[in-house]
């Protein structure tokens, strides 16, 4: 975002009440319509951050075939997600700064929904390719700048709005999830128009950001004429701490990428797991199915409680070892108690939610939140990228879940030390020796 418009927005949040004073300008008074708008805003992007990845999962084998995809090909395009996570969610804070971050997401959802869009036209798949990358792309700025927008817009209810947004994603991933080959049936039963619906969620999406993008723009031109500095005189771009010098920066970066690791793992492999063990195909998707929706309340519940905890390490601690449990129920009797391990790692995988809210709360400003959350999720999904496939690799060379879900158990021990790490009282700010 400019610099000009972050230092205003740590003097005063753009979303408030009227003062009881006049204020010396108007330019630091919102419109009366933009905090309904943004939280209508804020939850249709969030339900729009998984359906363009669970919606092809769903109709995967017969986009394959439709493509004539080699298994060598399928296999680069189930990894492709995490990577363009990572690799564009770095470009989020310059772009952050340059448009702002309204700007940024409302571009991100158009991206998303060009992408969506253009996809189930694409003859090959290379074209399918392109078109699912221009969609994540606008997927993974939007991953990053939703913290930003909470941080920036509702400095005192992180957790709560946190919670709007994460609960409005686990939603968005269980309904394209399950919805999917329904819809696909009604509509013909063409895996094109089964992909191609998700595009109208997106579609939809755009349409709040762009006044709110509108009015966050106006609001910086107005207060850098108010205050007579322009663009001319603005502070240095790269302002905002060195994140790489923070210790809890880099907790946050190893703790996403550890729950990410996990999360991917569960909704690749899991329904293979319970089959294995003899449950039946139809079931076993339930149980995925089971897990996920585990999600949507928790999502909602979980950064409440953290925004409302100095340290949010017991949240991490408690997490980890509702992980724990399902993954040695899983490998001592994985049939048996199949529907009390989908439900442990269903209330395990909502380290997602967590994490999203510590963003938020270990950075004292808007231009330190973007960094964190550019760093912390770039740099995670870079750790997530080899878990599914090491996964993978441990099952087809012993035979058996043993030793992936001995692995995937161990796992657990580090991200939970790291949640302590990350959870501390304390901001990056003040680790980089940087005053308010």
């Amino acid at each position: 975002m400019p610099d000009e418009e972050i230092q205003t927005m740590n003097r005063s949040p753009v979303v408030h009440t009227a003062p009881d004073r006049p204020l010396p300008a108007p330019v630091h008074v919102a419109p009366t319509w933009l905090g309904p708008v943004l939280i209508v805003g804020i939850v249709l992007a969030a339900l729009n951050l998984r359906p363009a990845i669970t919606s092809l999962g769903a109709l995967f084998e017969e986009t394959r075939t439709g493509l004539g995809m080699s298994g060598t090909v399928a296999g680069v395009i189930t990894s492709v997600p995490t990577l363009c996570f990572a690799v564009f969610g770095v470009t989020a804070p310059r772009l952050s700064r340059r448009f702002g971050p309204a700007a940024v997401v409302c571009a991100g959802m158009a991206a998303v929904a060009a992408g969506l869009l253009i996809r189930p036209f694409a003859d090959d798949a290379a074209a399918f390719l392109a078109a699912s990358a221009l969609s994540l792309a606008g997927i993974a700025l939007t991953n990053v700048l939703l913290p930003v927008i909470v941080k920036r817009y509702f400095p005192d209810r992180v957790g709560t709005m946190t919670g709007l947004y994460s609960m409005a994603l686990a939603a968005g991933t269980s309904l394209a999830a399950a919805a999917t080959v329904p819809l696909t049936g009604a509509l013909g039963g063409s895996w094109r128009t089964g992909l191609m619906i998700w595009a109208v969620l997106a579609l939809v999406a755009v349409l709040p950001w762009l006044p709110i993008a509108r009015a966050s723009r106006r609001a910086a031109r107005a207060e850098a004429a108010a205050a007579g500095s322009g663009e001319g005189t603005a502070v240095r771009a790269d302002t905002g701490p060195r994140v790489v010098r923070s210790r809890t920066a880099w907790a946050l970066a190893c703790y996403f990428g550890l729950q990410a690791t996990g999360a991917y793992v569960t909704m690749g492999w899991l329904p293979q797991i319970f089959r294995d063990a003899g449950v039946s195909a139809s079931t076993a998707g339930v149980l995925l199915a089971v897990t996920m929706v585990m999600g949507v309340p928790l999502a909602f519940v979980i950064p409440g409680l953290a925004g409302r905890m100095r340290s949010q390490g017991p949240i991490a601690v408690t997490l980890g070892l509702f992980g724990l449990a399902g993954y040695l129920g899983l490998y001592f009797a994985p049939a048996a108690g199949a529907w009390a391990w989908a439900l442990l790692l269903g209330v395990s995988n909502c380290a997602f939610p967590l994490v999203i809210t510590m963003i938020g709360l270990r950075a004292k400003s808007p231009a330190g939140v973007v960094k964190l959350s550019a760093f912390a999720q770039s740099t995670g999904y870079l750790i997530s990228i080899p878990g599914p496939l090491v996964i993978g690799t441990l099952y087809q060379h012993s035979g058996g879940w043993d030793l992936p879900l001995a692995l995937m158990a161990g796992l657990l021990v580090p991200q939970i030390a790291l949640g302590v790490l990350a959870g501390r009282d304390r901001t990056i700010e003040d680790e980089c020796g940087m005053r308010d």
